[in-house]
């Protein structure tokens, strides 16, 4: 009888450790954290400093988060001004595949993330892991700053889309902008886009924050 005690023991004991193993593994198997939405503005309105601002500021959440190790970039056009070319957005993010701080798959790839990906206001988490406003809510945040087109292209013509490149914290200039929640009234196709919904009705905070917005940015890590 002891020896059928001590075998049934042991066999209990082994089979605890093996569902530990198992669930250690599974832990170490969660993706990285590869996109968010910024969990603050960068605090002047729609100026970032420019891309160099706007991507320290990711770079600075996600270090604060523990995914500093990665590169980060805000997903942000600039238009072609004094002699600089125009930047697209979609050409500053690396190749995928991008999850967010639960480990849930946005996009494989730029392709399919212009597709629509798997964003909407249930995956679109901050750094922190935290649902952000969206339409509906008190204060609605959903317009993310993006000064692209449904593709994530840089608008061509004079009309200021990007605040002056991301250099504009009052009220002249705008900037297009894009709905984590994927809802809005007016638009553009493909339906409720995360990308190109409407253009701001200024630059500065109140004016950004009139339409919905709080000079929230998307963050993806480059590599």
């Amino acid at each position: 009888m002891k020896n059928v005690f001590v075998t049934t023991l042991s066999a209990s004991l082994a089979l605890s450790s093996l569902v530990i193993a198992s669930s250690v593994y599974a832990a170490d198997k969660t993706p990285a954290m590869g996109f968010f939405v910024s969990s603050t503005g960068g605090g002047k309105g729609a100026d970032l400093g420019g891309l160099a601002g706007a991507d320290k500021l990711c770079q600075s959440l996600a270090t604060a988060a523990g995914a500093g190790k990665r590169t980060w970039h805000a997903y942000l056009s600039t238009q072609a001004t004094g002699g600089d070319k125009a930047v697209n957005a979609r050409d500053r993010i690396g190749k995928g595949p991008w999850y967010n701080a639960k480990g849930v798959l946005i996009a494989q790839n730029v392709d399919d993330l212009h597709r629509g990906g798997n964003l909407t206001k249930e995956t679109a988490l901050t750094e922190k892991g935290e649902v952000l406003n969206g339409r509906g809510d008190k204060p609605n945040m959903h317009d993310i700053l993006t000064g692209s087109d449904t593709q994530g292209m840089a608008f061509v013509g004079s009309d200021d889309t990007t605040c002056g490149n991301w250099t504009k914290s009052g009220s002249d200039g705008s900037a297009q902008v894009g709905h984590h929640d994927r809802q809005g009234l007016n638009d553009m196709p493909p339906a409720k886009s995360w990308v190109n919904s409407h253009p701001s009705r200024g630059c500065s905070d109140p004016a950004l924050a009139s339409s919905g917005g709080a000079g929230r940015l998307y963050c993806f890590a480059v590599k």
